[in-house]
């Protein structure tokens, strides 16, 4: 095996702020000093390496020296060390609020994965496979956000089966709820596209247009045209997380395993955002 210098593209802060978790986290453990193939700085910067330019885990892990197993070891570590510190969204969204936003952003996206045989039923009683989102015609996991008006995530959910709707899924990870709370308490309304229609009061979404060839009123389009206007900076949350974040890109771990993924990568995000380290 051939190995090379390569240069990656993160800044030292982040590399020393994720060592210094695992630090803690070996403390925790009790782990010997010395009893580790690798630092925590090393494990961190291999870590970084994989997520960044989604490479195969074991060949980063080679470059470092590590086996296979102990490569995915390390990065399940740091994942999971990572989400743990992910932001609860209550306090997100009073974070929102004492910056002075005006409004959040609220939408889902489906992340790829390999193929699961996990099967369950359908509302129509028919049995399916519980990880094939119909809508994008693969296999993924459906994860809810909640983005500032400029884009930056705040909040990302524990992954639901990709066969599920919006709605089900906000419902199960508890989004809508804490949305009402924030638009009632901190006056701080949730802009939505059509797959949450019928949410409830604080939760704003686009005005179907009407069936047997009618259209909307002139009101109702203006209404449409400034949501989605308002929407649409919102919505390169994801599009943040995955293009810096590449692994994010197609996650071949369990599907399971996709909510914590999003959520060590919203952590990256936040600890690159100077102003915000304090609070992650």
């Amino acid at each position: 095996m051939i190995t090379y210098p390569a240069m990656l593209d993160v800044p030292r802060e982040l590399v020393r702020e994720v060592s210094r978790l695992l630090a803690a986290e070996r403390r925790a453990r009790g782990t010997r000093t010395g009893s580790r193939a690798l630092t925590c700085w090393y494990q961190a910067l291999l870590v970084l390496a994989w997520f960044r330019n989604q490479g195969d885990i074991a060949l980063v892990g080679a470059g470092f020296g590590v086996s296979r197993a102990t490569a995915y070891r390390y990065r399940d570590e740091v994942i999971d060390v990572l989400a743990a510190r992910a932001p609860d969204l209550h306090d997100a969204l009073e974070r929102v609020a004492a910056q002075g936003w005006s409004h959040v952003v609220v939408d889902g996206k489906v992340f790829r994965t390999d193929r699961c045989a996990e099967i369950t039923t359908s509302t129509r009683g028919e049995t399916i496979n519980a990880w094939y989102s119909g809508k994008h015609r693969a296999p993924g996991g459906n994860v809810h956000a909640v983005m500032r008006p400029d884009g930056l995530p705040v909040w990302v959910s524990d992954v639901v089966a990709g066969h599920r709707h919006d709605m089900s899924c906000a419902r199960s990870a508890g989004v809508l709820g804490a949305l009402y709370w924030a638009a009632s308490q901190l006056r701080l309304p949730a802009l939505a596209d059509s797959g949450y229609e019928g949410a409830g009061t604080g939760v704003h979404t686009p005005i179907k247009q009407p069936g047997d060839g009618q259209i909307l009123g002139p009101d109702n389009q203006a209404y449409n045209l400034l949501l989605r206007a308002t929407r649409c900076i919102a919505e390169r949350g994801f599009a943040l997380l995955t293009g810096r974040w590449r692994a994010l890109r197609r996650i071949t771990a369990s599907p399971r395993r996709i909510g914590s993924y999003v959520k060590a990568a919203l952590v990256l995000t936040l600890l690159e955002q100077p102003q915000l380290r304090p609070s992650c």
